[in-house]
């Protein structure tokens, strides 16, 4: 085997013994024989991670190749050939070209596997498949300590995953059973890296049992850990704590097109908001916040998406802050590579691939599935023995890729059998002629021409090219003829013929001229052309080399083919995109001929180019541009547009305050003032001349302007109220496009209203609208003169007006006296009480709840305004033993309980309707009796005193209600309409089940009704019985 010169090395190419075994030898087949094709993959092995635990028992590795002949496979673990036929082995068997593995064992089966196609033309490998063996064990079966954690502090559960293959699992808690999962929002995180449960602040409702729940989807299985107690401890009033980053995303590394997740969570109350910046940049296009912002998600990242990423935690305590770097590199891609070649025998070639990759991708060869170098492959004088099946691979530490071709090495004599000499060939006059030769021969054959019986050479009129195709220049009528081409190597020769007829020239015989219009207009150019009469003519034009096409441009360019010989032009609507060089081309399928024309569009002017800001401060910035194109009108004056940060559409573009205020067609350079510091600005410039105005230039690089003091004071000063001891003190925050500045806060300032010094706090948070000043030293309801003001990096603004406002009031500290309450029914209550005269008191808060059964802390409350002292308790159960609380509270809080009353809600009433509810009609019809089986109330129900009648019409909800001590009742009539009669057992627990019954009216013309006083006789009647 002869070895090819290397670019970038020269190497031996030594195959030991061992290798020398690997691939039998095969009979190849070069030249014409060579009908057939090398394998290519149509399926090749994928990695795969095998369960341990799986009941399937079998692994499959796929692999089909096509080919002609037929390839056959072999297969390759770690770099050793499967011995399948030589040493048969009771684990591997061969399906096809998929390799079938049973009763996988970790020990023998994990590894690198390559499938191995071979047929008479070569060998190919396919891609590595890693056979990987997965498992998760369980969590140890030690118990979990509790953990205790503080109201309003932060917590983590360690989750502590069991060890696993791969890494790529899930997590998710439980809380006290399976499968009640908790919910995640802003106060509750649980990270994918670690497992970890982070919540910011902890409430009394989160006390419960804890367990982490842990799956792998590439095993699919599941497991839990030991349950972890959480257990709130209540602290009156809760604390607040700054924001504190505990989930921090480290240094990362994304692959190019690939998605990555960041992750960042804090612990602090209130809970922190979290918010996400990429460093000196805008975060990509292609990003989401998810999570209540725990989560960045950057999808299908790119190279420019790299660089340092922060996410600041914030709270109205303080705030906190990460930063890491995002690394993006990149698996290899083919830039380009190898194909099938087909080569003549003796002839030279290079074989390169490319590959893009971060980092550096390493590239080696193979030939027939043996090591071939490195870099590039180069061939002088092919032989046969360099024909077989050739593999480029690039590889990096994230991937490995393969390119696969065919070099075939072919001889064979001269044959015109696929691509002849044309049998008829036109020429025009005074013109070129090609005639090509393109016999296919290996190697290249000797080329020679003729015509008729004289052999031709290369002249000044006649050239043979080095394809072997024949240029005759100038010609005339004496050129016609037959031309044979003659083709000969050293495997034999051929030849092929072709008559020449020459035609008359075509020529222009009226041009276009040039042309000048505005804008909307519609331009004409003229084009015709005489030609040979036995050929036909077509006419193209062409603006600017770019071919109009009239089908697909047809509401601007217009042909009229009225005329022979003719193909005038039209454009219509003109645009200034239509100003051009126009070219008319007038073609035989012999020969063309162009004539070509200005067209001028005047209009308004074109965009301004090369706009940049030069220099910029708080409130102005400089703008340098370069003149667009007038478009045949003087540009008369320039606008200068502005787009910020903060508007709330994108795409709104306001009119900038320049220096000069009008700016002049001659100007290039403006001053925008009055921008708004600290804010990001885009800038664009539109010129416009006597015809309109034109488009804009394409938008400034960003710039942020710089840093100011604050201008703006807070609005709305006021306060008041609040816990005991406490001044809350509370204003409209200022909007975040007047910050002018980083590290933006308030200073707030406060002092009685007898006192000349004022004591000033810092508030860290722009979005802060309250603070609350707490001192055992301030006396209930004391006046407080307040003011606001903001600051910056740069310094601080002015303040507010100056507001009025007064300290908290104590909690009550008397009790309510006499609470007395009285049972209305089974389920209500009316309780009462003496009021509390002693401190403002704006209400009382009446708390009650079953002795025994239910707990204080759940107990129902009702709040009741200052000016009553009563109230109804609803919703109660019956037959139960009850205990009655008040107390009352102010803005400070609850004052002392009074006494607690106790009371006993009545038993409830009979929950059955009364049976066999019944009527009957007297003898003249106007009256109905309704009758009814007795209710007979159970041991645990209350004793029936009676029952309700309501008679009411159908379709309504209110009627007249009768009352009576039996168990019927005589009722008048209804004339009209239809009426439905309810009935109801009446307890001391209240009304019980309902009957009903519907009566029809009578039916009889001229009958006098009832009027409403005969019914309510009716009912005292009733009543009296």
């Amino acid at each position: 085997m002869r070895l090819p010169a290397l670019l970038l090395s020269v190497f031996s190419l030594a195959i030991s013994s061992t290798e020398a075994l690997l691939f039998y030898d095969i009979p190849r087949i070069f030249g014409d024989e060579a009908t057939g094709y090398g394998p290519i993959f149509e399926e090749q092995p994928q990695d795969l991670v095998y369960p341990e635990e799986s009941a399937e028992n079998k692994i499959s590795m796929n692999c089909r190749a096509r080919g002609n002949p037929s390839p056959t496979y072999k297969w390759r673990l770690n770099n050793w050939e499967i011995k399948l036929l030589e040493q048969p082995d009771e684990h591997y068997s061969l399906v096809g070209g998929n390799l079938v593995i049973t009763n996988p064992d970790k020990g023998k089966h994990a590894g690198r596997y390559v499938c191995v196609a071979t047929n008479v033309y070569g060998t190919v490998f396919s891609q590595e498949a890693i056979v990987k063996f997965g498992y998760l064990e369980m969590f140890a079966t030690d118990d979990r300590d509790p953990v205790q954690v503080k109201e309003g502090q932060g917590a983590v559960l360690l989750c502590a995953p069991p060890p696993h293959y791969p890494d790529d699992l899930t997590f998710r808690w439980m809380l006290n059973e399976f499968p009640v999962f908790i919910p995640l929002d802003k106060r509750r995180f649980v990270s994918q890296k670690s497992g970890n449960l982070y919540i910011s602040k902890v409430e009394a409702s989160d006390s419960g049992n804890y367990s982490c729940f842990v799956s792998s989807p590439s095993i699919a299985k599941s497991v839990f850990s030991k349950f972890i107690p959480l257990v709130p401890l209540a602290e009156r009033p809760v604390k607040k704590y700054p924001a504190d980053i505990r989930v921090k995303f480290p240094d990362t590394t994304a692959l190019l097109g690939h998605n990555i997740t960041l992750e960042c969570f804090a612990l602090g109350n209130p809970i922190p908001e979290i918010r996400w910046r990429k460093v000196d940049a805008e975060l990509p296009a292609n990003h989401e916040v998810s999570m209540g912002g725990a989560l960045l998600h950057i999808y299908n990242v790119q190279v420019e998406d790299e660089g340092s990423y922060e996410c600041e935690a914030l709270n109205s305590k303080g705030k906190d802050w990460h930063r890491a770097w995002l690394y993006v590199e990149a698996a290899p891609e083919w830039a380009y590579h190898i194909n099938n070649t087909e080569k003549d025998i003796g002839s030279d070639l290079a074989m390169s691939c490319l590959a893009n990759a971060k980092p550096w991708a390493y590239i080696r060869w193979l030939k027939d599935g043996y090591s071939y170098g490195k870099g590039e492959l180069r061939f002088s004088s092919l032989t046969f023995e360099d024909s077989g099946m050739y593999q480029c691979i690039a590889e990096n530490r994230y991937g490995i890729i393969y390119a696969n071709a065919e070099l075939r090495v072919v001889a064979y004599a001269p044959t015109f059998e696929y691509n002849p000499v044309r049998k008829r060939l036109l020429g025009a006059k005074k013109g070129r002629v090609v005639i090509e030769c393109k016999p296919k021969a290996a190697p290249r054959p000797k080329i020679t021409w003729s015509k008729g019986t004289e052999l031709l050479s290369n002249s000044s009129r006649v050239r043979i090219w080095y394809d072997g195709s024949l240029e005759i220049f100038n010609v005339t009528k004496m050129d016609e003829g037959l031309y044979t081409c003659f083709a000969e190597n050293n495997r034999g020769k051929a030849n092929s013929t072709g008559t020449l007829s020459i035609t008359e020239a075509t020529k222009i015989t009226e041009a276009p001229s040039d042309a000048d219009v505005m804008v909307g207009e519609t331009a004409r150019m003229q084009c015709a052309a005489s030609h040979d009469s036995s050929l036909d003519i077509t006419f193209i034009w062409s603006v600017d080399t770019h071919v109009i096409n009239f089908d697909l441009e047809g509401e601007h360019y217009e042909r009229d083919m009225t005329y022979d010989s003719s193909g005038e032009l039209r454009v219509l609507n003109t645009q200034l995109k239509h100003a051009g060089r126009y070219t008319c081309t007038a073609q035989t399928i012999v020969d063309n001929v162009t004539a070509s024309a200005e067209l001028i569009v005047r209009g308004p002017p074109g965009p301004p180019g090369g706009l940049r800001v030069e220099d910029f401060k708080a409130k102005t910035a400089k703008l340098v541009w370069s003149r667009g194109t007038s478009n045949h009108s003087p540009i008369t004056r320039y606008i200068i547009q502005t787009r910020d940060s903060l508007s709330l559409d994108e795409e709104e573009w306001k009119n900038a305050t320049t220096s000069p205020p009008v700016l002049e067609g001659d100007a290039e350079m403006a001053n925008v003032v009055d921008l708004t510091p600290w804010t990001e600005y885009e800038f664009r410039v539109i010129a416009t001349n006597a015809l309109g105005t034109g488009e804009p230039s394409v938008p400034s690089p960003k710039i942020k302007t710089w840093e100011a003091v604050p201008v703006m004071a807070p609005s709305d000063i006021a306060g008041g109220g609040g816990g005991s001891r406490e001044l809350t003190i509370t204003w409209t925050p200022i909007p975040p496009q007047y910050y002018y500045g980083r590290n933006f806060g308030y200073v707030v300032a406060f002092k009685p209203h007898d006192y000349t010094e004022w004591k000033k706090v810092t508030v860290a948070d722009g979005e802060a609208r309250r603070y609350v000043h707490k001192d055992y030293s301030i006396i209930p309801g004391t006046e407080f003169q307040v003011k606001v003001k903001a600051y910056n990096s740069q310094g601080e603004g002015p303040y507010s007006l100056t507001a009025v406002i007064y300290s908290a009031l104590d909690v009550p500290t008397e009790a309510p006296a006499d609470v007395i309450g009285r049972t209305l029914s089974a389920t209500e209550a009316l309780v009462w009480w003496l009021p509390v005269f002693q401190q403002p008191v704006e209400g009382y808060q009446v708390k009650y709840w079953r002795k025994y059964y239910d707990n204080e802390a759940a107990a129902n409350r009702i709040l009741v305004p200052s000016t009553e002292n009563q109230t109804r308790l609803e919703n109660m159960i019956p037959d139960s033993h009850y205990m009655v609380e008040v107390r009352a509270y102010n803005d400070a809080g609850f004052g002392p309980p009074g006494d607690i009353y106790e009371m006993y809600t009545k038993r409830p009433p009979p929950n059955r309707p009364p049976g066999r509810l019944r009527r009957t009609f007297s003898f003249t019809g106007t009256w109905v009796n309704v009758a009814w089986d007795h209710v007979e109330p159970y041991a645990n129900e209350s004793i029936i005193e009676g029952y309700k009648v309501l008679v009411r019409k159908v379709g309504h909800h209110t009627g007249v209600l009768y009352s009576t001590g039996k168990h019927y009742i005589d009722l008048p009539r209804p004339l009209f309409g239809d009426y439905v009669i309810e009935v109801r057992a009446r307890t001391i627990g209240g009304d019980g089940a309902v009957a009903r019954i519907r009566i029809a009216a009578k039916a009889a013309l001229g009958a006098p009704s009832l009027s409403i006083a005969t019914l309510l006789l009716v009912a005292l009647c009733s009543l009296s019985l």
